[in-house]
């Protein structure tokens, strides 16, 4: 009976906020979907914004599961799924196929599955488990920092090898996000600043790819090559630019219709929408995004538990750095790098991991109102 009435005080306490946000973004994302791929011949490319309803659908299922279960529990598999995830990093390099340079995707049939994507959410449970069985108060330093930044490095490693830029520099962010909570001593903070310009010469030489330093470079000298490396930043900027305050009208952006821009429905639908919809529809989405973050930060700090707070920031992580490093590559003030923009991107992986994030912090937000010990074990 106690149990029921723990469901029902759950299910009265449903996060409406923020699943109304999360929803508006997907919403708009679909239709966004719509018109980037209706410059292909016959229209619109219906098995891309169809099959990404049909990942909504499938992620929101997930999700809805995910709530339904005591974010508590995740606590006691948080190492379990953690290994999972860097074991499914690993098959990458024994069952993937090369796609356009990169081996990201495990294929079962029809089906692709890219362990990268959920490597995030893994690792966040990772870190918050981590903080969770050690709750010391006082300010910590470097060392007590190697296991959280070992979990990190591990698949941030392996992705870098695949290599997915973007994906590895999101986990890094995440752990310096989540390292913010532990307050950490200023002294280890100047330690930490000064060894990363130490080994930036060594990772730009040694670490870096071609093709990866060539963004960079692009990014800090854009005229330089418009026509080949600097093609993507610069069209994204003139789709952005030919907004205007309102845009020119749903499926009437030129950069879109004339296929100036690349990538439009992965990695580049920003800019789609900001020709489409103009500076009033950009600053609604980029609201929206704003409010979701917002409402993450105030989820963690209402959560009853170090683990229900370290799982809001993360997750909430995740959401922000995608967002920002997405939109700040489209206007041109943040390299070009393989960054979806979250709920809004086409990809079955990146939907079902945000869908999944945005669930985890529906969970931690309907338990703050729980009583009583942990639930019992699974």
């Amino acid at each position: 009976m106690i149990r029921g009435d723990v469901s029902t005080r759950a299910r009265d306490h449903f996060d409406w906020p923020l699943f109304i946000a999360a929803a508006l973004i997907a919403v708009l994302g679909v239709v966004n979907l719509y018109s980037a791929t209706s410059v292909y011949a016959g229209g619109a490319r219906a098995e891309l914004y169809i099959s990404q309803i049909y990942w909504l659908v499938l992620g929101g299922i997930l999700g809805g599961i995910i709530v339904a279960i005591d974010y508590r529990h995740l606590e006691r598999l948080g190492y379990v799924l953690y290994t999972f995830g860097v074991f499914s990093l690993i098959l990458v390099f024994v069952f993937a196929k090369d796609v356009r340079g990169s081996v990201r995707w495990i294929n079962f049939g029809a089906f692709s599955y890219q362990p990268s994507e959920f490597m995030k959410v893994f690792l966040v449970i990772a870190l918050a488990k981590f903080l969770h069985d050690d709750p010391r108060n006082e300010g910590r330093t470097l060392k007590d920092l190697l296991v959280p930044a070992l979990l990190t490095f591990v698949p941030a490693l392996l992705i870098l090898k695949q290599p997915d830029l973007g994906t590895a520099t999101i986990l890094t962010l995440v752990f310096l996000t989540i390292s913010a909570l532990t307050r950490l001593r200023w002294k280890s903070v100047l330690v930490f600043v000064s060894t990363v310009a130490c080994a930036a010469p060594i990772v730009w030489t040694y670490v870096l790819l071609d093709y990866q330093r060539d963004r960079i470079t692009v990014f800090l000298r854009p005229e330089d090559d418009l026509l080949r490396r600097g093609w993507h930043a610069h069209h994204s900027r003139v789709a952005i630019g030919n907004g205007g305050l309102f845009g020119n009208g749903f499926m009437k952006g030129t950069q879109n219709q004339f296929l100036f821009i690349p990538d439009q429905y992965t990695d580049f639908p920003f800019p789609v929408y900001a020709e489409e919809w103009g500076f009033a529809g950009t600053v609604l989405l980029i609201a929206l995004y704003g409010f979701l973050c917002v409402w993450a930060i105030r989820i963690a700090s209402l959560a009853k538990d170090r683990f229900g707070a370290v799982l809001g920031v993360g997750c909430c992580a995740i959401l922000f750095w995608h967002a920002l490093i997405n939109i700040g590559m489209a206007c041109g003030v943040m390299p070009v790098v393989g960054v979806t923009l979250p709920l809004f991107s086409y990809g079955g992986s990146s939907v079902t991991t945000m869908l999944i994030a945005v669930a985890l912090l529906m969970n931690v937000s309907m338990r703050r109102y729980s009583v009583g010990p942990a639930p019992e074990r699974l």
